[in-house]
């Protein structure tokens, strides 16, 4: 019987956050940005450790490498567990979580422009800090400051 509540209850917040992105476009573009950006950098920071992927040190400018403490290798590994994060964040407090993944988006175009032959991801990533700033303009109308209770603020 729990288990048919909470199907319930799932279904009805389902079928009312689609009624409301189809009757509100922005909310719509709100949260397919919320949800590409939990996704993206949750996936690419877990590929991070298993690299299926892309092999992302191959990414990596060899001046980055030079002033890591770390490996090459160990460097990734590091920045994925910072993008694992950033998707955490994005889940809990995308008002403020949509800048830090910009400012990352930014240090990656850096780091990918310092390097000859990436810059058509550079370019790529560039799209992805423009729509990240899209989505810290729009969950200003559909988030709330401080901390979730229970649901999207």
């Amino acid at each position: 019987m729990a288990a048919s509540s909470i199907h319930a209850a799932s279904t009805g917040w389902t079928s009312h956050t689609l009624q409301r992105a189809k009757a509100e476009p922005a909310y719509g573009a709100f949260l397919m940005l919320w949800i590409g950006f939990i996704a993206i950098p949750l996936i690419m920071g877990l590929d991070k450790f298993t690299n299926v992927l892309t092999n992302w040190v191959d990414y990596l400018a060899p001046w980055i490498a030079d002033i890591s403490p770390l490996s090459a290798h160990g460097t990734m590994m590091a920045i994925g567990v910072v993008e694992i994060i950033a998707a955490i964040a994005m889940i809990l407090r995308p008002r403020y979580a949509a800048f830090v993944v910009a400012l990352w988006l930014a240090g990656i175009i850096v780091n990918l422009l310092t390097y000859s032959g990436f810059y058509d991801v550079a370019l790529r990533d560039f799209g992805l800090l423009v729509a990240a700033l899209a989505l810290a303009v729009l969950a200003r109308t559909y988030t709330k400051p401080g901390l979730r209770k229970g649901g999207m603020k």
